[in-house]
């Protein structure tokens, strides 16, 4: 009779660990969020204004622990998120230095571990007959939040990150070089690798 009881227990255990979905918000309610990018889409990054748009996306994640957090939890491993221009022939690289904080809502942008939670590492692209590179000298701004994070990001199901921010761009026109503040904003499916 124990062993069938202990059976039936452990089969109503794994049932509703299954039911209950993932979760790695701040609630640690298991039901709380569902692994995976939902309804967000694939291409939807912009980096734009009046006078450029350039447009990134398919996004895929990897913990390479590029740019650490001395002080995130054992087990918490920084991710990167890397993507192409879908308008041009650029790239964007962000890097998370903690991913299980992702799902928390407003972390903010920039370029250094100590003050950024979502690093802007890299951001080229290419319209018209001009190149754009991201500016160092003028950090971003802005927040991010990541949602359908499960496992600190690295989870197959993947999940969405949707930023709201600027950036400044270098923009470069044949022998013209200039600054050129824009907007980042959107939000897109990331895969995790």
């Amino acid at each position: 009779m124990w062993r069938s009881l202990f059976l039936s227990t452990i089969s109503l255990l794994i049932a509703l660990a299954v039911a209950s979905g993932c979760s790695d918000d701040a609630s640690g309610h298991p039901d709380a969020t569902t692994c995976g990018p939902g309804d967000a889409p694939m291409v939807g990054m912009v980096a734009g204004d009046s006078n450029v748009t350039l447009t990134y996306g398919n996004m895929t994640s990897r913990a390479g622990n590029d740019c650490p957090d001395s002080a995130a939890p054992t087990g918490v491993i920084a991710l990167t998120i890397e993507g192409r221009q879908t308008d041009g022939t650029g790239f964007f690289t962000l890097c998370i230095p903690r991913p299980d904080l992702l799902a928390n809502g407003g972390r903010t942008l920039g370029v250094t571990v100590s003050t950024a939670d979502i690093r802007v590492i890299d951001l080229r692209g290419t319209a018209g007959a001009c190149a754009y590179s991201l500016d160092s000298t003028k950090p971003p701004t802005g927040t991010g939040i990541g949602t359908g994070v499960c496992g600190n990001g690295t989870d197959h199901a993947g999940f969405a990150i949707e930023l709201d921010g600027a950036v400044s761009l270098r923009r470069t026109c044949g022998a013209t070089i200039d600054s050129l503040p824009v907007r980042l904003a959107g939000k897109v499916a990331v895969a995790a690798e």
